[in-house]
């Protein structure tokens, strides 16, 4: 079984990057829907027993954040996917303005303070690096 990690700022295209690219394919498992860690961790034991495909759709900005999921997906013989949203400060700011239900700017720079690149050592099978340019994702994988 597979599981997508998202590590990204707010306002970076996550969300809309599930929508778009994992909707029919995997469980969304968000905090901003969920809103507390206990329903969280209700819906991935879910999806570990129903052997589901899921993305894990939050910040998970520092290793710390990180470590905590690999180490059970590990355990439940998960593969890994990191897909890094690389995104400047400035354009998350922008894009959070336009959204219905922004955070306040703080939030955002407080997050991409702590940001941490994704690292094989972690643990991931593989990573990816996405962009968002003209409105079109654009999706590299890391190299060894």
């Amino acid at each position: 079984m597979e599981c997508v990690m998202f590590i990204g700022i707010p306002a970076s295209g996550k969300s809309s990057f599930y929508k778009e690219k994992f909707f029919n394919s995997h469980i969304r498992v968000s905090l901003d829907l969920l809103n507390t860690r206990n329903k969280e961790s209700k819906l991935i034991e879910y999806c570990f027993v129903t052997q589901s495909k899921f993305v894990i759709d939050n910040t998970n900005t520092t290793k710390e954040e990180r470590a905590k999921y690999i180490s059970l997906l590990k355990e439940k013989k998960y593969k890994i996917f990191a897909y890094y949203f690389d995104c400047s400060l400035e354009q998350a700011l922008e894009r959070n303005k336009m959204r219905k239900e922004n955070i306040p700017d703080i939030g955002v720079k407080a997050k991409y303070k702590l940001l941490e690149m994704p690292n094989f050592s972690e643990g991931f099978d593989a990573i990816y690096k996405v962009t968002l340019v003209n409105n079109e994702f654009k999706i590299v994988a890391y190299e060894i």
